[in-house]
């Protein structure tokens, strides 16, 4: 009993850190889900354009520049890093995947140069989260509250978006490209468009994510990727993602439950570098879970076929 109050203890301590943290990397899990969804483009770019949104948001920090900038210029730098990614795949026809990690590549080069070191610290430079007259800034509530309403403002835009004419336009080429073009939609100006939304907020969570933690490092984007791919595929097991709403509401409630049930096995004693191998193994398992439906369900239909 001690031990599972000192758990439950630890995590409601850390819970208020988690949610801040989740909501900043929902976003990821948002450039994640647009080009695997609603594109059926399974693109690799976010690992890249997250670290690249922080170190330009670090280096416009550093230099004195107002931490909204930092966040806009973030924005620009990953909807180009994706617009390349969609360029490459449909001008020289390379899959979609070597596409994204040529480009994550790369802009790990790109990001070297930028920051002119491999990390660079912004203690100190002003935030997005001071901006709260509520909360003490750099405290998790200043962070939830903005990072939450910045969450409701892209889910509200992007549900009104994909409801237009455009939006509908771009889910089509996702569903069949080729009836899309039947019906004179520009293919390439949806995938690319699409393609680069998606690293634009993939990038804009590297920007929230150093003014959080006050760095910017090129690593930064390390397994980030799984870590959305598990938030993901939480998401839609418990939203599902059969509307429009439900596929742009599951990357915001996966990451929010992903992180909170990493925290609770931090708190039970986990070993931090066990948690990517759990990471793994959970998004192998939720992969691979309907394939067992299917056998499983198909095994009475083979045995009557063989009797």
């Amino acid at each position: 009993m001690d031990f599972v109050g000192d758990v439950l203890t630890s995590f409601v301590a850390i819970m208020p850190v988690t949610l801040a943290q989740s909501l900043i990397l929902a976003f990821v899990v948002l450039g994640i889900m647009i080009p695997f969804r609603m594109l059926n483009f399974p693109d690799l770019t976010s690992e890249g354009a997250f670290p690249l949104g922080g170190c330009v948001c670090g280096v416009l920090l550093a230099a004195g520049a107002s931490p909204l900038m930092g966040v806009a210029a973030a924005l620009v730098a990953g909807f180009a890093a994706g617009c390349c990614t969609a360029f490459i795949h449909l001008r020289f026809r390379i899959h979609t995947l070597l596409a994204g990690i040529l480009m994550m590549t790369m802009l790990y080069s790109i990001n070297l140069r930028i920051m002119g070191k491999s990390n660079l610290s912004v203690f100190g430079s002003p935030s997005v989260f001071d901006w709260v007259p509520f909360a003490r800034p750099g405290f998790p509530a200043s962070k939830i509250v903005v990072a939450g309403l910045l969450a409701l403002a892209a889910f509200m835009l992007l549900y009104m978006f994909f409801r237009t004419e455009k939006g509908t336009a771009v889910r089509a080429v996702g569903a069949n490209p080729d009836m899309a073009e039947a019906q004179g939609i520009n293919v390439w100006a949806a995938t690319i468009g699409g393609v680069g939304l998606a690293s634009a907020f993939s990038a804009s969570s590297g920007a929230l994510m150093v003014q959080s933690q006050g760095f910017a490092d090129v690593n930064m984007g390390l397994g980030i990727l799984i870590n959305g791919l598990a938030a993901l595929m939480i998401g839609e097991a418990v939203v599902g993602k059969q509307t429009v709403w439900r596929q742009l509401l599951a990357p915001f409630a996966g990451a929010i439950i992903y992180y909170q049930l990493v925290s609770f096995c931090l708190a039970a004693g986990m070993p931090p570098p066990d948690l990517k191998l759990a990471t793994g193994l959970f998004v192998l398992a939720m992969l691979a879970l309907p394939s067992l439906k299917r056998s499983r369900g198909s095994a009475p239909v083979r045995e009557a076929i063989r009797e």
